[in-house]
């Protein structure tokens, strides 16, 4: 089996988590300057074999589309072109940030740690991750 790798799409970092091979764990990566995440996504794949990518899919309480959705479409274009042979898979996404924030303080992070909107995002791509494979269970 090949890795699943998730996103948590921002405009100026992304938070990148990953599946080990047999899809099973779901773990924090890294996070990346997303004007550099291609590159990066590009790096990684030609290293690493990766069936899908997960996506976030950021929604208001409404069910309406987010702001950031422009964004995210944009770079969705620019990953289809780059790597047209692993698709994409959105997953909602509402309340990950909080989701992970509450992860933070509940593992004992002190508050400068629980700063680092770097770590939340990367914890915030895990957690879209982990609801992606739980989902298929």
């Amino acid at each position: 089996m090949a890795r699943i790798l998730a996103l948590d799409y921002g405009t100026k970092r992304t938070g990148i988590a990953v599946t080990d091979e047999m899809q099973i764990i779901a773990s924090g990566l890294t996070t990346v300057a997303t004007k550099e995440l291609i590159s990066f996504l590009k790096t990684y794949t030609s290293k690493e074999n990766v069936e899908l990518f997960i996506v976030g899919e950021p929604k208001q309480m409404n069910y309406e589309v987010s702001e950031s959705e422009v964004s995210i479409s944009k770079f969705l274009e620019a990953l289809a072109k780059a790597i047209p042979d692993i698709p994409v898979k959105r997953v909602d996404e509402r309340f990950t940030s909080k989701m992970a924030f509450q992860t933070m303080i509940d593992s004992g992070l002190k508050k400068k740690q629980r700063q680092d909107k770097a770590l939340v995002d990367e914890i915030s791509a895990t957690i879209i991750l982990q609801s992606y494979l739980y989902n298929q269970s």
